[in-house]
């Protein structure tokens, strides 16, 4: 998948380490598989099918971040695409 993005000139990052907060205390690290241009998490799944789990990683991800964007891709039995939104009310506040 990063290799398509690079071939079409789209700046795309693996493995991006995420800090988790809670109370303005670190509380652990999410790894999203891939972000695109600071604006879209891309989290791949090879799958039966997609589950509840996924939807709540990715959310989980978007939480984490400024990022409001994501796409959940699963390359299993029956390939699926998921679109995600998450705005976060409190992208001022320190985390």
């Amino acid at each position: 998948m990063i290799l398509e993005l690079q071939k079409m000139k789209i700046h795309g990052k693996r493995q991006v380490p995420l800090k988790v907060f809670y109370n303005g205390n670190m509380v652990g690290d999410y790894y999203a598989d891939i972000i695109v241009e600071d604006r879209v998490i891309i989290e791949l799944k090879a799958a039966e099918a997609l589950r509840e789990e996924h939807e709540a990683q990715l959310l989980n991800y978007l939480r984490a971040t400024s990022i409001e964007y994501g796409l959940l891709l699963n390359f299993g039995k029956r390939p699926q695409i998921k679109r995600k939104v998450w705005t976060n009310i409190y992208l001022g506040e320190s985390r």
